[in-house]
This record gives C-alpha cells, sequence and structure tokens, in this order.
C-alpha cells in the first residue's frame, strides 16, 4: 500500500466510524431516546472505532461497513433504555437515506483528500529541495591483516587428547 492510499485509508476509516457514531446518537435523539449511560456510550465509542478500522483496513464495500455500524449503533444505545424492538419502515427508510447520504461524504472526502495530496506532492519538491552536500561523504576503510594459515595452526596447542585409559 502507498502512502497516499494509506492516508486515504484511513481517512476514510475516520469518516465512516465518526459517522457511525454520529447517525446512531442522531437518530436515538430523533426518535426520543434518552441521554445514554456510561455504559452504551463506551459500546458505541467501541463499535464505532471498530467499523473504523474495518474501513480502513478492508476493501469491504463502504455501504455495507456503515450499515452494520448503524445497526450495531442502534443496538449498544438502545440497551440502556430498555426499549429492544422491531424498527418500522420509516426507520428503516432514514437510516438506509442516511447510509446512502454518509457513504457518498465519505467518497467525497476520499476525493478530496486525493486533492489535498495531489496538490501538496506538486508544491513540497520544488519549495524544499535538498541543501547539496560540500563535504564528500565519509567511507569507512577496513583493514584485514594478512596472515599466514602456518601461523595460525602453530599458535595452537597441538593434537594432545584426551588420556588413555588402559
Amino acid at each position: 500500500m502507498s502512502a497516499e492510499e494509506d492516508v486515504v485509508a484511513r481517512v476514510r476509516g475516520a469518516f465512516v466510524g465518526g459517522m457511525s457514531g454520529a447517525v446512531s446518537v442522531a437518530a436515538h435523539a430523533l426518535a426520543g431516546g434518552s441521554v445514554p449511560g456510561q455504559v452504551p456510550a463506551v459500546l458505541l465509542l467501541a463499535a464505532a472505532v471498530t467499523v473504523g478500522l474495518l474501513a480502513a483496513g478492508t476493501r469491504v464495500p463502504i455501504v455495507g461497513v456503515l450499515a452494520a455500524g448503524q445497526v450495531i449503533g442502534h443496538g449498544a444505545l438502545s440497551l440502556d433504555a430498555g426499549h429492544l424492538h422491531v424498527p418500522g419502515p420509516g426507520m428503516l427508510a432514514a437510516h438506509a437515506g442516511a447510509i446512502l447520504v454518509a457513504a457518498l461524504l465519505v467518497r467525497g472526502a476520499e476525493y478530496g483528500c486525493r486533492v489535498g495530496l495531489a496538490a501538496l506532492v506538486r508544491a513540497v519538491p520544488t519549495s524544499f529541495a535538498p541543501a547539496p552536500v560540500a563535504v564528500p561523504t565519509w567511507t569507512p576503510v577496513v583493514h584485514r591483516p594478512r596472515l599466514r594459515r602456518g601461523l595460525l595452526v602453530a599458535a595452537g596447542l597441538g593434537t594432545r587428547g584426551p588420556p588413555v585409559t588402559v
């Protein structure tokens, strides 16, 4: 993965995770839900981070990841209030519309990130050229003394072995 693709993937993950959490909270508030307690808020944050990491690290379609994030977020927020229910057609239509709008916003953010990176790549090399080095670079000198093989053999203790048992 190139550096540009890595940045775009991180932007995608951040936007998808943030959108999943924001849409879950907004839908919960519009439906008349109460302010979530600590446990549902932590579960929602964990779900948003997980969805963001999934969107950043894989090539799963964004619409599917956003849908999963909203389902998980809705489930996390409804745990506290104790109003687990089957969503009606109006709620499903609102979530489907929110998923499509969020997917378009994420694609727009990816495009904007690519355009910004391209402009940055064009601007940086002309502005910040490295200064030429005036001093020649240092090269290590390796010294290997010449040794005769006979000198190495004579340096040993000889061919003495363990004592012979009779």
